[in-house]
């Protein structure tokens, strides 16, 4: 085994991201990368990726000191989610985990 995380191809990143925030409707950004096992140093440009793509929104607001950020889907992110990714995923479903792989091949 190679570790604890397992490797996720960056198109199902971003539909895990636009499903968790059409889930929630909103969400600030920790909870967000939270919720979708993300690494904010790391998956943040994809994040700026999908806003620039009109795919997300985001939005600061002030809480006492501090400035979050919230996030929110675009009705363009949810229309790109259920036509193109949705039908992806059918296609080419997600890698299981190697345990499950030996149990359906027998």
């Amino acid at each position: 085994m190679s570790g604890s995380s397992t490797y996720r191809d960056r198109i199902y990143i971003i539909k895990d991201i636009i499903l968790m925030l059409v889930q929630y409707g909103e969400l600030n950004q920790t909870a967000l990368v939270s919720f979708c096992g993300l690494n904010l140093k790391k998956h943040k440009p994809i994040l700026d990726e999908l806003e620039s793509n009109n795919l997300i929104i985001s939005t600061e607001r002030s809480l006492g000191k501090r400035i979050i950020t919230i996030y929110k889907p675009t009705s363009n992110g949810i229309e790109f989610c259920r036509t193109i990714l949705e039908p992806y995923e059918k296609v080419f479903p997600r890698k299981k985990g190697t345990s499950e792989k030996n149990e359906n091949s027998v």
